[in-house]
Formats: structure tokens, C-alpha cells, sequence
């Protein structure tokens, strides 16, 4: 964290989205995403929501055949998130594993996005943003993930990968649906970011939420 703030310091932006954001023209991730403008700098994120967290779901070698010979390199893919709806994933290859983990950070952060969080089991029924708003479904490979909405206290239904990636996008409650090889960590974590990523893409009645208060 002490190495983020430090190159948050010296950080000069290089886009109009990040002179607005340390001119205080925007002032938050929402802002920034509705601005339409293109998110290029990881800073941005840095200073817009300064509490992520990052969490290395695997690390893979990966050899390649060149005219020199044998090239090593590592394969890192990693989630960020701020355990509040903000949420990101990136895979990113390098010579060392520290500079790999460090740059799917950074670009796991340009991919961040909102997911769409309310009360969405008919279970429940509270109003609070605990679990996702509505039924939705992701692929990777041969993984195929299903979120479906929970009622408040049941928990994470799901296996130790998705539970790290719906933990760090502030989900509470779910029960989860898999098929495939889900012992492969990639897809797996891939699979279930895919799925937040249809939840921030699908349109939600802003009435589901108010659906208690009708009933009372």
C-alpha cells in the first residue's frame, strides 16, 4: 500500500479523465465511469477508491520456443475489488512474478466496473444491497457460473475461487450454480467475474428494491 501512495504522489495524468480527477472536477468512481471518457490510468482508481484490495487467484509458467532458445515467463491473474461493489480482473505475463502480479493489478483496476447489488431474493425481501439484483450467468472455457439472488444470512454458496472474487465485490449472500472444470482456478474466477459483469450490464427496475415497502 506504502508503494500505491507513493507513485499516487508523483502521479502526472496523461488523460482528460485523470486531469479531472486531480483538478476535483470528478470525484468519484461513479462519475468516472458515467463520464464516458476512457479509464487508462490505474491512478485513477488509486485516488477514486483508495480502499482496494487485490487478491492473486493463480500463477502459471509459460514457455516459449524462440530463435534464442527457451523464453520463461510467468502468467499472473488477479482480482481487485473493494469488498463495496467495485470490482475489476486482469491476467498479465512478465519475467518475474512480482512485476506480473503487479501489472494484472493495474490493469485489473482499468477494467473495473459496478456491480449491481440490491436484494434480489424473493426469500428476503430487506432492501439492502447484500446479494445480486438479479439471476445471472457467466462462462469461461469450459466453466459455466450461475448467480442466483439469496436471502440475507445464508452466506457465500459457492466454492473457495468465486468466493474470492464475490468477497471482494461486496457480496454477502448468493447461491451458486457450476459446471465444468472448476478445478481450474482461471476459468473459474473468470466465470464468476463474468457473471458480476452481466449483473452491471443488465437493466434492474429501480422498483425490485421497494418491493418490502409495498408489501408492508
Amino acid at each position: 500500500m506504502s508503494q500505491s501512495q507513493g507513485d499516487h504522489d508523483d502521479w502526472r495524468p496523461k488523460t482528460r479523465l485523470g486531469r479531472k480527477v486531480q483538478e476535483g472536477e470528478i470525484t468519484s468512481m461513479d462519475e468516472a465511469l458515467a463520464s464516458g471518457l476512457p479509464l487508462k490510468e490505474p491512478e485513477v482508481v488509486d485516488t477514486l477508491v483508495p480502499d482496494m484490495d487485490d487478491e492473486v487467484l493463480d500463477i502459471n509458467m509459460v514457455q516459449r520456443m524462440t530463435d534464442s532458445g527457451r523464453r520463461v515467463k510467468f502468467r499472473c491473474s488477479v482480482v481487485v475489488g473493494n469488498h463495496d461493489g467495485y470490482i475489476g480482473y486482469a491476467e498479465a505475463k512478465a519475467d518475474q512474478v512480482g512485476a506480473g502480479i503487479r501489472n494484472a493489478i493495474d490493469v485489473a483496476k482499468l477494467n473495473i466496473f459496478k456491480v449491481s447489488r440490491g436484494c434480489g431474493s424473493w426469500e428476503c425481501g430487506c432492501g439492502r444491497p447484500h446479494t445480486v439484483a438479479l439471476k445471472t450467468q457467466g462462462k469461461a472455457g469450459s466453466v459455466d457460473v450461475e448467480l442466483i439472488p439469496a436471502p440475507r444470512g445464508l452466506g457465500l454458496a459457492c466454492g473457495e475461487t468465486a468466493r474470492h472474487v464475490l468477497e471482494l465485490a461486496g457480496i454477502e449472500d448468493v447461491w451458486t450454480r457450476s459446471s465444468g472444470q472448476t478445478r481450474t482456478t482461471v476459468n473459474f474466477g473468470k466465470a464468476t467475474y463474468d457473471a458480476l459483469l452481466e449483473t452491471a450490464e443488465a437493466r434492474v427496475p429501480r422498483h425490485a428494491d421497494r418491493r418490502r415497502e409495498v408489501i408492508e
